[in-house]
C-alpha cells in the first residue's frame, strides 16, 4: 500500500544557480522491504525539479516522523509563525 498525502516544491527563487528548486512529497507506505514487511513509514521524498528518481528518499518511522515534526513546528516559531 502506498498513498500520496501531499507533494509541492520548495519556495527558492528558480533562477538561483547556486540552489537549484527542489521538490519534496510527503506518502504513507508499508512497502519498505527493510524497514520490516507491512510496517506503516511515513516516505519523505526530496529531489531536484526535474530530476525525478534521482532524489533521497527517507522511510520514517511513527517517532521519527513526529521528531521531524516537532524540529518544524520549533522552526516556525523561530521565524514568528503561529503553529497553532
Amino acid at each position: 500500500m502506498r498513498r500520496s498525502i501531499d507533494d509541492s516544491t520548495d519556495d527558492h527563487p528558480a533562477d538561483e544557480d547556486d540552489r537549484p528548486p527542489a521538490s519534496w512529497a510527503v506518502a504513507v507506505s508499508d512497502d519498505c522491504e527493510a524497514c520490516g514487511e507491512g510496517e506503516l513509514r511515513v516516505v519523505l521524498t526530496l529531489e531536484e525539479v526535474g530530476h525525478s528518481g534521482l532524489g533521497l528518499v527517507a522511510h520514517l518511522a511513527p517517532a521519527t516522523a513526529r521528531r521531524l515534526r516537532v524540529a518544524l513546528a520549533a522552526a516556525l516559531r523561530e521565524i514568528g509563525e503561529d503553529v497553532g
